[in-house]
């Protein structure tokens, strides 16, 4: 099991609490190996660097944990590990999170933590990004730690195919009140963002971007924000591809005029 190497990352920051508890989990399976921001990079989706240089600084180094800090996105830290400081290395797992707050639905498409377990899953290892509904920086992991330490023991005692990536969301609460797993799709809801207009003391105009999350799919039973609103850890396969291969037939209709 020590043989193992588990690599870790996140969007909340090296330093978060999520990021500790997924250090507790991911040292039961193997030596944990740590890249993750310097500061917090939620909302960075799937963002790397190109014209600026990154750094990175070793933090810690003991019982089994190595943890890098570095200047960049969650996507540049897969990067940065995979393609320099673990080049030629087997890695066994990518774990990602435990984030603070939810990426569920459209979320997955804004988040960091699952930016970086997509990146992640590119390099043939499976992927796992985790993520805990609250938003608090005192949020209590203990029911995330018990739920990913099964699902990750799952993983990898049961050699699923890759590639692979799991968006994992765990409803907040104590963990008698979550009522199991259950396999989902993306829920269809959009945030209806909208700016707060304010001045500052020198007087310049700012937006401040706020906004609310509409589920348009509040019945659907087979979703991922359903699954979470019922107490249950949602568990939602996702992949790169995002081609909309129902919509074939009638792209062929539409373009039929067209040289094709």
């Amino acid at each position: 099991m020590n043989e193992r190497l588990i690599f870790l990352t996140n969007d909340d920051g090296y330093a978060s609490r999520g990021m500790e508890a997924m250090i507790r989990i991911a040292r039961k399976f193997g030596h944990v190996i740590v890249v993750a921001p310097e500061t917090p990079q939620s909302g960075m989706s799937h963002a790397f660097t190109m014209l600026s240089p990154l750094f990175i600084r070793k933090v810690r180094d003991d019982a089994n944990v190595e943890i890098y800090a570095l200047s960049g996105t969650p996507v540049d830290c897969v990067k940065a590990a995979f393609d320099h400081l673990l080049s030629g290395r087997k890695v066994d797992l990518v774990l990602s999170g435990i984030n603070h707050g939810a990426n569920s639905a459209v979320a997955l498409l804004y988040s960091g933590t699952m930016g970086a377990a997509i990146e992640g899953s590119f390099y043939g290892c499976p992927a796992i990004g985790l993520s805990l509904t609250d938003h608090a920086d005192d949020a209590d992991f203990s029911a995330a730690e018990i739920w990913g330490e099964r699902i990750v023991r799952s993983i990898l005692e049961k050699q699923a195919e890759t590639p692979l990536c799991l968006n994992v969301n765990i409803p907040a609460g104590p963990l008698e009140t979550i009522r199991g797993i259950r396999i989902c799709r993306q829920a269809q809801g959009l945030w209806r963002e909208h700016f707060v207009c304010r001045q500052d003391p020198r007087g310049r105009d700012y937006l401040w971007l706020t906004g609310e999350f509409a589920n348009g799919e509040t019945e659907a039973e087979d979703t991922d924000e359903w699954a979470l609103a019922h107490g249950y850890v949602s568990v939602q396969p996702v992949h790169a591809d995002q081609t909309d291969y129902r919509r074939f037939d009638e792209m062929r209709s539409i373009f039929a005029d067209e040289p094709l």
